[in-house]
């Protein structure tokens, strides 16, 4: 069996890309995989126990390789990690071997989603509020460039799955 078509959904730690990802397979009938998830079965270890034990350049090169390694024989919806596509060519790989969705929300719209899960992501545990919408928005600003070369942009708060299901079965796969 060949290659099967990809779908990547990228976008800001808390816009939803597991949640989304999940959905729109569903939606279209395809697998669902997420690569916060291969990353552990890879390394043997959580997210957060790679970033205290060996930290973030290491998580990016372990993240890195699993990504390039991914084997999908079938149609599959990929949720990809915030800095992802930040990576190396970690973006232009996405863009040559599939379609990239871009899940974009402001800061404050992150901030009120991150503020709740903060012990549990490495990159903003004890931050306070303010710090918080200091660290989203700059690195926002730092990744957007990364984030718009996407195949579709989107508004994360208000997305319409059935109509980004239909924009991506209408779209022309290479």
């Amino acid at each position: 069996m060949g290659a099967g078509r990809r779908i990547y959904i990228i976008g800001f730690m808390g816009s939803g890309k597991s949640t989304v990802g999940k959905k729109l397979a569903s939606t279209l009938g395809w697998h669902f995989l997420d690569l916060d998830t291969q990353i552990e079965l890879k390394a043997g270890q959580s997210i957060k126990d790679i970033f205290s034990s060996s930290g973030e350049s290491y998580f990016r090169q372990i993240e890195k390789e699993t990504l390039l390694d991914l084997r999908t024989g079938d149609d599959t919806v990929i949720s990809t990690g915030g800095g992802t596509p930040c990576n190396g060519s970690n973006m232009d790989f996405m863009l040559k071997t599939g379609l990239v969705v871009y899940l974009k929300m402001t800061p404050g719209q992150l901030r009120n989603r991150l503020e709740r899960s903060t012990g549990e992501r490495p990159l903003i545990n004890n931050l306070n509020k303010k710090e918080l919408l200091q660290y989203i928005s700059d690195k926002i600003t730092e990744r957007e460039k990364y984030y718009l070369k996407a195949s579709f942009i989107v508004d994360g708060i208000d997305l319409d799955i059935k109509s980004l299901s239909d924009k991506i079965k209408t779209s022309q796969w290479k």
